[in-house]
């Protein structure tokens, strides 16, 4: 019944939040020293030509009934046209949004299949080697800066070892040559619902350098959370009555000792997987990763508002549905963030 109460209140307040951001984006486009008619219109428009695009685009409406209708159509996933390039964007976004979502979520299970562990491991060794290095990974992929990584990574998996592809989301031979069928977007997904190992193992190599790059922040910054929060839980009575009663050691790290410490370290993959949505903007030029980064940055750079408001608004929501799965997380590992 908590878990219940719980979960309604935060999708409520989810509610609020995407509502906020469509209003926060129509309000910062309206306030831009832009001119999204003269940019409809094409290059070097004359003044009939943007008269006529404004009425087009009905810029000349009231302010609230534009809102009103700008709402509507996010709300039924009508985003419109580009005004640069005359494209549909719900035709855009079916192709750059599942690029960016695949390496979102493959970076962001990656972050937690390294920094939870490894957080466990060196909280269990304290004052021991293993806790040394593991802190000064931890420090090392932290302070890293991100491009400077993926050339790294690139110049020792790629070009010296030649175990792992340069770039791109998929090899020329399934590319071009046989294409996958799109049936989700997600490569992975796709070529197993195709029935092509060949396929699926092309594309998990081409996700895992830019994954890598992606999950080195947030696994270090889980790491050391979820290190401080066992070195607190592990000197807890109950842990101590564990190790009495004979317990194995990884039933108590990992059965009695991380539900309760798990927590900060989800909250902390959970914020970096809107990061690798909308601040992967290096790492998929790096790795010439066709995703949603390099697409809203060209839009931002044209001031093409239809694709902001539209990009914005998607990942706001998906941001927000991770949330909510960090959040049942959270109460089902410790039932008191139900309370």
């Amino acid at each position: 019944m908590h878990l219940m109460r719980y979960l309604l209140r935060r999708l409520v307040l989810s509610v609020f939040v995407v509502l906020g951001v469509t209003l926060l984006v129509f309000v910062v486009a309206q306030v831009v020293p832009s001119d999204p008619a003269a940019l409809y219109a094409g290059p070097r428009p004359t003044a009939e030509q943007i008269e006529t695009a404004r009425k087009v685009l009905a810029l000349d409406a009231p302010l609230h009934e534009r809102f009103f209708s700008f709402a509507a159509r996010m709300a039924t996933g009508e985003f419109g046209v580009s005004y640069k390039t005359r494209r549909l964007i719900a035709d855009d976004l079916s192709v750059f949004l599942p690029a960016t979502l695949e390496l979102a979520v493959f970076s962001t299970v990656l972050a937690l299949l390294i920094g939870v562990p490894a957080g466990v491991l060196t909280a269990a060794g304290r004052g021991g080697l293993l806790d040394r290095l593991g802190s000064l990974g931890s420090i090392a992929a932290v302070a890293m800066p991100t491009f400077f990584l993926a050339m790294l990574l690139q110049a020792f998996f790629a070009q010296w070892l030649g175990i792992l592809p340069l770039s791109g989301r998929l090899s020329k031979e399934f590319a071009v040559l046989a294409p996958l069928p799109s049936a989700t977007g997600f490569n992975l997904v796709d070529s197993l619902l195709a029935g092509r190992p060949a396929a699926f193992f092309d594309t998990l190599s081409h996700l895992v350098l830019p994954a890598l790059t992606l999950a080195s922040y947030p696994a270090g910054v889980a790491m050391r959370l979820t290190r401080s929060a066992m070195i607190e839980i592990l000197q807890r009575r109950h842990i101590v009555a564990a190790r009495a009663l004979g317990l194995s050691g990884s039933r108590i790290l990992f059965g009695h000792a991380l539900p309760n410490a798990i927590g900060p370290a989800l909250t902390v993959v959970g914020l970096s997987f809107a990061y690798a949505l909308t601040g992967a903007v290096l790492v998929e030029i790096i790795f010439a990763w066709p995703g949603l980064g390099r697409y809203v940055s060209e839009a931002i750079l044209s001031k093409d508002f239809p694709v902001i408001a539209a990009a914005t608004l998607v990942v706001t929501i998906c941001y927000v549905a991770m949330n909510l799965l960090i959040d049942l997380a959270q109460a089902i590992f410790d039932p008191r963030v139900a309370l």
